[in-house]
């Protein structure tokens, strides 16, 4: 007697939810749902560690086009430039990765992160921030050991607060900055990064925040 389960039967209008939710192909988004028994939010995780391992394999391919994306806000108060890079020209010029250049220079004008990734932090900001970490647990008694993994947990709520890749997206706290790059990659076929951003406030001191091939300078004095 044979055991093999019967076919999941996946709806025309899951599959069209999923692709709107995630960007993903027709086929990729029938395939994760499937996986994952018709239930869109699992379908939804599948994707995002396919898209991942797509976006790992093609990180080491060279990103030397692209283009510059802008966003201006509040009445013209707060402005953002965002270098974006692709593989091809071809792939620049398409809406897909406009629309995510604006999307990033968007968040990029809502929550001021002052780096780019968090290997751009510096050793003595880092310790820095250590220090006065662990300053506040001492203060509280708590053995060391516990000491160690408070300022463990504070330092990722560091980078996420302060680096661009690891921040929320602004429209959708479900993903990071990364993972939205992660899920273009897959859509595109290109490695894409983000090589630097600038973001400008009338009346403060703006700089720039490098990619990996400049040293990064903190977004306000």
């Amino acid at each position: 007697m044979s055991t093999q389960q019967p076919a999941v039967q996946i709806p025309a209008q899951l599959v069209k939810e999923l692709r709107e939710r995630t960007n993903a192909g027709f086929a990729d988004c029938r395939a994760a749902l499937v996986e994952a028994g018709g239930d869109i939010e699992k379908a939804i995780a599948i994707l995002r560690k396919k898209g991942q391992a797509a976006a790992a394999k093609k990180a080491m391919r060279e990103a030397s086009e692209g283009l510059v994306g802008s966003y201006i806000h509040a009445g013209g108060k707060i402005g953002v430039l965002v270098e974006l890079n692709c593989e091809s020209d071809f792939v620049a010029r398409t809406d897909a990765f406009q629309q995510l250049s604006h999307d990033i220079a968007m968040h990029i004008a809502a929550l001021d992160p002052r780096y780019v990734r968090r290997e751009e932090v510096t050793p003595e900001m880092l310790e820095k921030e250590r220090d006065i970490y662990k300053a506040q647990a001492l203060a509280t008694g708590k053995p060391e050991a516990v000491v160690e993994k408070i300022v463990n947990g504070k330092m990722e709520k560091f980078y996420e607060e302060n680096c661009l890749y690891e921040q929320h997206y602004i429209k959708d706290e479900s993903v990071t900055i990364g993972e939205m790059i992660a899920q273009a990659i897959s859509k595109l076929g290109e490695n894409i990064s983000i090589r630097r951003f600038v973001r400008f406030k009338v009346g403060e001191v703006s700089g720039e925040a490098a990619g990996p091939e400049g040293a990064p300078v903190p977004v306000k004095a």
